[in-house]
């Protein structure tokens, strides 16, 4: 398989990716949410890869500021609970 197609499969990995990411944020326990962001990360970074193979700019845009938001998130995460 050549590379190109190796790109083109590569937006599956990054959908199941942020469909775990977004299961696991939805949890009560600290370390799932943070697990969850954690594959937040790592979908952004699967789908600006794929973007970039697919010259979505906007996609790639969107994904860079998600990333930023999820950086947010692990911090926020990461904070202790007030009450």
């Amino acid at each position: 398989m050549d590379t190109d197609n190796l790109l083109n499969l590569l937006q599956w990995p990054a959908m199941v990716v942020t469909l775990v990411a977004g299961w696991l944020v939805g949890s009560r326990q600290r370390f799932k949410r943070f697990a969850g962001f954690i594959c937040f990360i790592a979908s952004n970074a699967l789908w600006i890869i794929w973007g970039w193979h697919t010259h979505a700019w906007a996609l790639i845009v969107l994904q860079i500021g998600l990333f930023l938001m999820n950086l947010r998130g692990t911090r926020k995460n990461a904070e202790p609970v007030e009450g």
